[in-house]
């Protein structure tokens, strides 16, 4: 017998290694079949890029550079990079508000041409 593992054995015993919150989480939260324990981990987030290749902090202060400066205040950039690491990392509730915005962008645009003659 060789004494290899097979990556079920292996995964089963890093499962059974965990806490029991641990293991609930993973249970409840992504399913033991599509858990990978071997998965490789994120790049750092300051060096994660978009489509375009930008970094969070890039996109941040390519917006803040074209915006009015009456606008920004701290929570604006605040909300800026927020929104930014949450593209940049893709994560649901991020791109649901940037689907958001774009939706009510253009149904403003749509109203404010019915009611003007």
């Amino acid at each position: 017998m060789s004494g290899e593992f097979s990556d079920d054995e292996k995964k089963k015993a890093v499962f059974n290694s965990m806490s029991p919150r641990r293991q609930k989480h993973i249970l409840n939260k992504v399913g033991y079949d599509k858990w990978d324990p071997f998965e490789k981990p994120k790049d750092p987030i300051d060096i994660r890029t978009d489509k375009t290749k930008r970094t969070s902090q890039m996109l941040v202060r390519e917006f803040l550079q074209a915006c009015p400066m009456e606008r920004y205040s701290n929570n604006y950039g605040r909300g800026a990079l927020e929104m930014a690491m949450g593209i940049v990392n893709n994560e649901d509730r991020f791109i649901a508000m940037y689907e958001f915005a774009l939706w009510y962008r253009d149904l403003l645009e749509k109203e404010a041409q019915v009611e003007s003659p």
